[in-house]
């Protein structure tokens, strides 16, 4: 825990505009994403058929798209962003799987990996100052 405490005052401390813009506009594709995926549900299905032959397709459909649409929106608003991408790392992982499985699209492998990537340093250096996380924390 302390670790974690740690990383929070290094980021606090050395934390800029531009990279909590990055973190907002990643959290709004998520949740574009989401919003897409709900609309349409073969072209989910479609992405995910290289995978479905292990199993769980339908829990697949059920959990990618509330899961980009809830987890984009606390990304962007700063609210519990580790946890939110947590939530996002399977799919994304997911999503660069299902490109080497199935048809290659560099396009799609080239904006998961992008977007994987941004999770992961979210992942470490955390919501920033201009978030909701930081805001509750300073109430305290």
């Amino acid at each position: 825990m302390s670790n974690v405490k740690n990383l929070n005052k290094w980021a606090n401390a050395h934390t800029y505009l531009s990279l909590d813009l990055v973190r907002i506009v990643l959290g709004v594709f998520l949740f574009m994403k989401g919003i897409s995926f709900i609309t349409n549900i073969q072209y989910l299905q479609d992405l995910i058929s290289p995978i479905d032959k292990i199993g769980g397709g339908m829990f697949l459909i059920h959990y990618i798209a509330p899961a980009h649409m809830v987890g984009g929106i606390m990304i962007a608003f700063g609210l519990l962003t580790r946890w939110a991408i947590i939530a996002q790392l399977p799919i994304l992982i997911g999503a660069v799987i299902v490109n080497f499985m199935g048809e290659m699209q560099s396009q799609n492998l080239l904006l998961a990996f992008a977007t994987l990537g941004i999770c992961v340093f979210f992942l470490f250096y955390g919501s920033g100052k201009h978030s909701a996380d930081y805001y509750f924390k300073m109430q305290q």
